[in-house]
C-alpha cells in the first residue's frame, strides 16, 4: 500500500512523494512520481529515472526540469531512492560512494549488505507496484538514469527488457568492473569473485547479447566531466554495442560536466526519445 507523503500541483499534473513497505528491501522505501493530467481512465507510458551517488528520491524531481516536457508528452516519471535507508549497518553512512545513497542498483550477496541492499530486486518490485497503483501502461515502461543511476538503468534494461522497453543514460558508469567506484562497491556488495561482477556491468552484459534494443540506446556524455577518464568508460560500452550490433547514439558534448546543469540541458531529448520508443 502506498502512503502519500506530499503532493504538489505541477504543469497541470501532480508531483507526488510516496512511502511504502518494501518486501525486497525489508524496510520502508520512498519514491517520487510525476503524474500528468490523465484523460478519463487512460493509462500512460512511464519512465523510471535512477539517480546517482548521494542522491535521494527528491533529486530528479527538484533538479532535472523534466515535468514540463513529461506533461506535454504524457509521461509518468518515477524516481526511486538510491539505496535502503535505516538498515543500521555499521559504517553504512561513513563514505559517500558506498553504503547509504550508493546502492548501485544491484542485489548484494555479501553480509551484512545482503539482507537489505537488494536494489535490483527492488526496482522490479517497484515496477509491479506502480503498474498496480498508478495509471501506468505496463507495456510502455522505459528506464534512464545518471552516473551510478545510468549504470543501473543500462543493467536493469539489459537484464529485464521484457519490463523496460526503452533505455537511455546521462554519463553512466558504463564499465564498473574497470573503475574505482565499481571496484569498491562490487567488492563490498558482491565479494572477491570478479566474474560475478559482470552480472552488473552493462559493457560485459552487452557482449553476451545481440541487439537487445533494436530501436536504439541514447547516451549523453559531457567532455568536461571530471569523472570521465577514470570512472565512466563510455567507450567500453560503445565498443560492446558495436560487437552486439546494438544501435547506440553516444553524444559527446564539449564544455558540459557531470551535474544537473548538463542533465537538464538534454532532458527534453531523452524524454522525447523514450516517447518515440514506447509509442
Amino acid at each position: 500500500m502506498l502512503e502519500l507523503l506530499s503532493e504538489h500541483a505541477c504543469f497541470g499534473g501532480v508531483q507526488r512523494f510516496y512511502r511504502h513497505a518494501s518486501t525486497a528491501i525489508g524496510l520502508p522505501m520512498r519514491f517520487s512520481a510525476f503524474i500528468p493530467a490523465v484523460p478519463g481512465g487512460q493509462k500512460l507510458p512511464a519512465l523510471f529515472y535512477l539517480a546517482g551517488l548521494t542522491c535521494t528520491e527528491e533529486t530528479f524531481a527538484t533538479k532535472a526540469g523534466a515535468q514540463r516536457v513529461a506533461a506535454r508528452e504524457g509521461l509518468i516519471l518515477i524516481g526511486p531512492d538510491t539505496s535502503p535507508r535505516g538498515a543500521n549497518i555499521a559504517g553504512e553512512t561513513d563514505e559517500w560512494d558506498f553504503g547509504a545513497g550508493a546502492g548501485f542498483y544491484l542485489d548484494a550477496t555479501e553480509a551484512p549488505w545482503s539482507k537489505h541492499y537488494r536494489m535490483f530486486s527492488y526496482l522490479l518490485e517497484l515496477h509491479a507496484l506502480v503498474v498496480a497503483e498508478l495509471p501506468v501502461n505496463p507495456a510502455k515502461v522505459g528506464i534512464f538514469g545518471h552516473s551510478m543511476g545510468g549504470h543501473g538503468a543500462l543493467v536493469t534494461a539489459l537484464k529485464r527488457p521484457d519490463l523496460f522497453r526503452s533505455v537511455s543514460a546521462f554519463a553512466p558508469i558504463a564499465a564498473p568492473t574497470r573503475c574505482p567506484w565499481g571496484e569498491k562497491a562490487f567488492s563490498g556488495y558482491l565479494g572477491a569473485d570478479r566474474d560475478s561482477w559482470k552480472e552488473y556491468d552493462a559493457s560485459e552484459l552487452m557482449l553476451t547479447m545481440e541487439a537487445p534494443f533494436p530501436g536504439g540506446i541514447l547516451i549523453d556524455q559531457g567532455l568536461a566531466d571530471k569523472f570521465l577518464e577514470q570512472q565512466l568508460y563510455p567507450q567500453a560500452f560503445e565498443a560492446a554495442c558495436v560487437k552486439a550490433r546494438q544501435p547506440l547514439e553516444l553524444r559527446r558534448h564539449a564544455g558540459y560536466d557531470h551535474g544537473y546543469y548538463f542533465i537538464s540541458t538534454f532532458m527534453e531529448d531523452h524524454l522525447r526519445f523514450h516517447r518515440v520508443q514506447l509509442g
